[in-house]
């Protein structure tokens, strides 16, 4: 993959990540979806890890799947006109 690519992907993803942050505040995003950022941000935060970091390779892997995917998720259960408007 070239660089500017992953230039691009960075930037659909701070994108994405501040539109998630607003959608939160929306009356018109789900509850379900506004607790499942709420995990994800937690989970994200938390200093508590599912995989602890000290297992070589897994720990990190954990860091590095949970947050896009969630991600991922989340811009699935948002309704579409919510978020063309939030991004």
């Amino acid at each position: 993959m070239s660089r500017g690519s992953w230039k691009e992907r960075a930037k659909c993803l701070k994108r994405d990540v501040y539109a998630l942050y607003l959608a939160l505040g929306d009356p018109r995003t789900p509850w379900y979806a506004k607790v499942f950022m709420a995990v994800i941000i937690l989970h994200t935060l938390s200093p508590v890890d599912l995989i602890p970091d000290f297992i070589p390779v897994l720990g990190q892997l954990d860091d590095l799947v949970v947050l896009p995917l969630g991600i991922s998720v989340a811009l699935r259960m948002i309704p579409e006109e919510v978020m063309r408007e939030c991004r």
